[in-house]
């Protein structure tokens, strides 16, 4: 860090906030869960920073799941190359600003002899500030556009290069240091790993394996792609002690009924609660249901309901959910199985919870595999079966819109409209005809109106 310029020294004014320091000692695992190296970081105490006086934004976006599984869909769609970067030192690459000026004690051990009272004055940003992340994402920004990149407005944190006389596409998606390359050739790869060496210190990690503690498998003779959790889920199994559960078929009970009346009403009980693991449980059930598992996403949020005062229902109702995940942990996401573009499914089940609002849920699929979902508890309450289908029909086309405009802006045009099933009569006719707007804040078909072509297109689905 003194060879890097990351600080200086310098006396701190009177009444000066002189940030802490903390070391962070961290175990790298690759795919298969091994320890594949060690970390140590110096980390500033960012919690004893004072907004509107050491920071004033600290937003910095990344690269939404959704995206990612899009693009890795549309990568094996298309036949094209894939590849993975990380940075060094992510946050050690920006300087700060001239009105950003910030103090830090001497790091134990690391004091430079006979310097009084001179302390720290950060020159570059450090892991723990609360501006890091921003200014991290500003100088990523930067040199992305200074190499002729442009930033996508669907997300903000996957770069495109189009280079049409050559017919060569590149696409950067940023996970903070992680960057993931999609490139119509492999040579286009190469040219862009030497470029950012140019600006900062980058790892080749080759063809993409292993991103956010997922693990992906391209297999280029079969034109499929897969990914998997597997590592993840035996990791929060082996954390909350249920690798000797029993695995089972489903996420949930069905003849249990969770509600608020089965949380503690006494001490003792709340008691025995206290030392259950529940937030932490459901917390790391919540990556797994978001990244590879649209199967577990109702279940999920069912438990998640219960967290302010949970009761021994609703933990066994949690293990149960991990008792599925035990059983499924070795099956894969898969995209290239049957080839079909972007294609949705939106669905309701009516008023039948203790608040009488309906569970809808939407999923998205390209190539038969899911690139988005969801599944949550309706906002209103609906007076039919047709409005509550009618509202989940609104949320899938709004996620459906979004999906297609990134597709177009990446890949370019859609050649087909995106078919959005349902299986209420009444909900496509009511969407065709544009005769139903109350209770609704958004018309779909005034959104898909202002569209270059009509790019949702709402099917019966038979047998649902």
């Amino acid at each position: 860090m003194n060879a890097a310029g990351t600080w200086r020294l310098k006396e701190a004014p009177p009444g000066a906030n002189v940030i802490g320091y903390k070391w962070v000692f961290k175990a790298k695992k690759d795919a298969a869960g091994n320890i594949a190296r060690y970390k140590a970081r110096l980390v500033t105490q960012g919690f004893s920073q004072i907004g509107g006086v050491d920071y004033n934004n600290t937003y910095a976006p990344v690269a939404k799941l959704a995206s990612s599984h899009a693009i890795i869909a549309m990568v094996n769609h298309l036949g094209m190359e894939l590849h993975q970067v990380n940075i060094k030192g992510a946050y050690l690459n920006r300087v700060l600003n001239e009105d950003e000026v910030l103090y830090m004690h001497h790091p134990p051990r690391y004091k430079v002899p006979g310097v009084g009272t001179y302390i720290l004055c950060l020159v570059k940003t450090l892991y723990g500030l609360k501006q890091s992340r921003r200014c991290w994402y500003q100088k990523l920004r930067s040199i992305f556009l200074s190499l002729k990149f442009s930033q996508c407005r669907v997300d903000q944190a996957v770069f495109i290069k189009w280079d049409l006389h050559k017919r060569e596409l590149t696409i950067v998606t940023v996970h903070v240091d992680d960057c993931t390359i999609t490139t119509t050739t492999i040579h286009l790869i190469q040219d862009l790993k030497d470029s950012l060496h140019q600006h900062i210190e980058v790892t080749d990690l080759g063809e993409l394996h292993w991103m956010l503690s997922l693990e992906i498998q391209h297999d280029h003779i079969g034109c499929t792609i897969h990914i998997s959790q597997c590592a993840y889920i035996d990791s929060i199994l082996h954390c909350f002690n249920f690798t000797d559960l029993k695995p089972l078929s489903t996420p949930m009970d069905i003849q249990v009924c969770l509600t608020s009346e089965q949380s503690p009403k006494d001490m003792a009980k709340f008691m025995v609660m206290h030392n259950m693991p529940y937030h932490e449980a459901v917390g790391a059930l919540n990556w797994a249901a978001l990244a590879t598992c649209p199967n577990i996403v109702f279940a999920v949020a069912t438990v998640a309901r219960f967290t302010a005062n949970p009761g021994l229902v609703h933990w066994d109702a949690v293990k149960h959910i991990y008792r599925y995940l035990a059983g499924i942990c070795n099956l894969w996401l898969s995209y290239g199985e049957m080839k079909r573009t972007l294609v949705g499914y939106a669905d309701a089940d009516g008023s039948m919870a203790e608040d009488r609002r309906a569970i809808i849920g939407y999923a998205f699929l390209i190539d038969g595999g899911a690139v988005s979902w969801s599944s949550k508890w309706q906002e209103i309450v609906s007076l039919s079966t047709t409005e509550s289908k009618y509202i989940v029909a609104t949320h899938s086309m709004k996620e459906a819109l979004w999906l297609w405009s990134l597709l177009s802006k990446l890949f370019g045009p859609l050649a087909k409209a995106t078919t959005l099933f349902s299986d209420n009569q009444a909900t496509i006719a009511l969407m065709y005809n544009h005769q139903y707007r109350c209770a609704l804040s958004l018309d779909p078909v005034g959104d898909r109106a202002r569209l270059p072509a009509p790019c949702v297109l709402p099917h019966r689905q038979y047998g649902c």
